[in-house]
């Protein structure tokens, strides 16, 4: 597993901080990629976004956008939900949607239909304040972890690349390298 750090300045736009950009060009394989949370992102080839006013192809509710995909069908999928259950109450607030669950299930529901529809070898980019990321109880193994400082009180962002199945391109013996770029 590799390990780095990087500083940058926060932004409700996860994909447009420098280190997160240059991190998914480099680790997004392949053709066949979803976003179930793009707002206006067009990193994948299908996109979704509950907010009607984003640019994403369909706004469905990111389970029922997830239960679309046949099973193993796709090389990879960004999973950039809201971090906490505060922050999906606000999003849907936002554009006047009354949640109807905030439990935990709910990010254990997603996290099942990604290990569903990502091929054997596919890959899954999240994000969040945890490095949980898909698990390896659904298959995932992770690769690499980009951790985003922001500074003062602001909690840092954790990007976090697995891969399911047993393709990877590090060996077995599970060494960590741990890169720092202050």
């Amino acid at each position: 597993m590799i390990i780095e750090r990087s500083w940058s300045m926060p932004n409700s736009l996860t994909f447009s901080i420098k280190p997160i950009k240059l991190f998914l060009e480099q680790e997004i394989l392949g053709s066949e990629w979803c976003d179930p949370f793009a707002r206006n992102s067009k990193l994948a080839k299908y996109t979704n976004d509950l907010n009607k006013n984003t640019k994403a192809k369909s706004h469905l509710e990111a389970l029922e956008f997830l239960k679309s995909f046949e099973d193993d069908s796709l090389d990879g999928v960004l999973f950039d939900p809201p971090y906490s259950t505060r922050q999906m109450k606000e999003v849907y607030d936002s554009i006047g949607i009354h949640l109807k669950d905030t439990k935990s299930s709910v990010w254990t529901k997603w996290k099942e239909e990604i290990s569903r529809i990502v091929k054997p070898g596919g890959r899954v980019i999240s994000f969040g304040w945890n490095s949980g990321g898909i698990g390896k109880n659904l298959g995932f193994k992770i690769q690499k972890i980009l951790l985003v400082a922001h500074g003062g009180i602001h909690n840092d962002t954790i990007c976090t690349l697995e891969i399911k199945g047993e393709y990877s391109n590090f060996n077995s013996t599970n060494q960590t390298k741990l890169e720092l770029m202050n």
